[in-house]
């Protein structure tokens, strides 16, 4: 007589990587069965163009640091090393699944497919899959029109206070990670244990030191530095990683700071912040409704906009060697620490798709792997907004020389990043092809040498694309799917 199958609950992270205000977590914890809290390292996923090994770090540094929150609880993540259909596959041939809690994922097409085939599994074994609503995004609305309110009624709740027993058998936990047959590899583990001196950590711990640091002083300065790349490294709040990964909710953010805002004379700074994480749920909500802003113009007329897609011009701004000092300077910081403020990423995509004519796939996926803080929903409608393929939004052209001027009037942030023009003074650094040949000698600096010569011409070359993007944004086509994106993605 074969043996009655071990009941239990599973509760499957994805970008909820945290212990606290975790609505999955409170439900496995009430519901009283044994539950096992599972994250998985899906090949297919780690094999895709956005994925990149910073991510992977990062995710497995918040694991841990669950770990580390739960030792005395008896409870661990258990990592898999799967697609995750095998996983619960697996899962329901050796155990009677009761339940499967999850949040909802906002995330790309493959993902959405993905969960798909999983609820088509679970439903034909009649096992229920509860999805809870990540921060603000609603799921399957047709517009926008009561948003703002939900957003607001959201936010205003007092984040959840996880409690967790410690009656579980840790021998029940220690059997699911030592014994199951999808076990991360231990070249991946190591690649994911080395530490990054210039990456911002992950995990709940680093996650609410980096919010503490800020609402006790770093965001004086958030109003006036936000778009500085030097002084912004410190003065934003830096907590985009945790919120992407969801080390912390929104709403754990929102209330911090709306606590701290409470004690203030002067509440504007944070009112500014404030405003900018309503904002993260806004786009995110656009991509909730339109994933394939990942992979097409969302105004279906500027599939037709032609672009030169020269191969050498998009390989030296992958790489930060294009002879434009802010441009390099922002490609290297992204490269060595996963971070530049918006401003600066608005740049890197408008030099890309204006100046130097390149189609913006070509581009999407090279940022969404150097960004730490990669979150889907924000940054595939950001890059359409700022190549000018959404016909709705206003397009901005951002002169690299103008803002270096502008935003780094000391040079300070290109020093830093490109120190082979630290020898020169400070008016040639954001346009060092100006040096003149007395001056030259004088620094022992040659333009082509020490630093490339710039592979365009600044001056009007944005101008043809500038004019084809307004040529079809006047198109009766492109006008029509404005309106039709109006009505469903934009907030009356």
């Amino acid at each position: 007589m074969q043996a009655a199958k071990q009941q239990l609950n599973l509760v499957w992270l994805k970008r909820d990587l945290r212990t606290q205000d975790h609505f999955p977590l409170a439900e496995a914890e009430l519901n009283g069965l044994p539950y096992v809290v599972l994250f998985i390292f899906e090949p297919s996923m780690l094999a895709y163009p956005d994925c990149a090994d910073r991510h992977l770090r990062f995710q497995f540094q918040s694991l841990q640091s669950m770990q580390l929150s739960w030792s005395e609880t008896n409870r661990v993540p258990v990592l898999f090393y799967a697609e995750a259909i095998e996983v619960f596959q697996w899962f329901n041939e050796n155990f009677k699944i009761h339940q499967l809690f999850s949040y909802q994922e906002s995330g790309i097409e493959k993902t959405f497919q993905r969960d798909l085939q999983v609820a088509s599994f679970f439903k034909s074994k009649g096992i229920q899959w509860h999805q809870y609503q990540r921060n603000s995004v609603l799921r399957a609305i047709q517009n926008r029109k009561k948003w703002d309110a939900q957003w607001h009624t959201y936010m205003a709740e007092k984040p959840l206070i996880n409690t967790y027993s410690a009656g579980l058998n840790p021998s029940f936990f220690e059997a699911f990670i030592t014994q199951h047959p999808f076990q991360v590899p231990i070249t991946l583990i190591k690649q994911w244990s080395a530490k990054e001196a210039l990456f911002q950590p992950g995990g709940e711990v680093h996650a609410w030191q980096y919010l503490q640091s800020f609402l006790n002083e770093r965001f004086y300065n958030y109003p006036f530095h936000i778009s500085k790349p030097a002084q912004s490294r410190k003065s934003c709040s830096r907590l985009s990683p945790y919120i992407a990964w969801g080390n912390l909710s929104l709403r754990q953010v929102y209330y911090a700071s709306k606590q701290k805002q409470a004690t203030l004379k002067n509440k504007r700074p944070l009112q500014a912040f404030l405003t900018r994480l309503k904002w993260h749920d806004h786009f995110v909500q656009k991509f909730e409704q339109a994933c394939t802003y990942e992979t097409k113009a969302i105004n279906k007329a500027f599939e037709q906009l032609k672009a030169s897609n020269n191969a050498h011009f998009l390989q030296a701004w992958k790489t930060g060697n294009t002879g434009i000092p802010l441009v390099d300077a922002n490609m290297r910081a992204l490269m060595q620490t996963g971070w530049v403020n918006f401003r600066m990423r608005a740049l890197l995509v408008s030099f890309l798709t204006h100046h130097l004519d390149i189609d913006w796939k070509l581009g999407v996926y090279h940022l969404a792997q150097l960004f730490l803080d990669y979150e889907p929903g924000i940054h595939y409608t950001q890059f359409q907004m700022q190549a000018g393929t959404t016909g709705v939004n206003t397009l901005r052209v951002y002169n690299p020389v103008k803002n270096a001027l502008e935003h780094d009037p000391d040079a300070e942030f290109i020093k830093k990043w490109i120190p082979e023009l630290s020898k020169l003074p400070t008016q040639l650094i954001a346009q060092p092809w100006l040096i003149s040949p007395l001056e030259a000698d004088m620094y022992r600096f040659k333009i082509g040498v020490d630093y490339p010569a710039p592979i365009i011409e600044l001056q009007g070359k944005h101008k043809a694309m500038v004019d084809q993007i307004y040529a079809i944004k006047k198109t009766a086509f492109a006008q029509t799917e404005g309106k039709t994106i109006v009505s469903k993605l934009v907030r009356p």
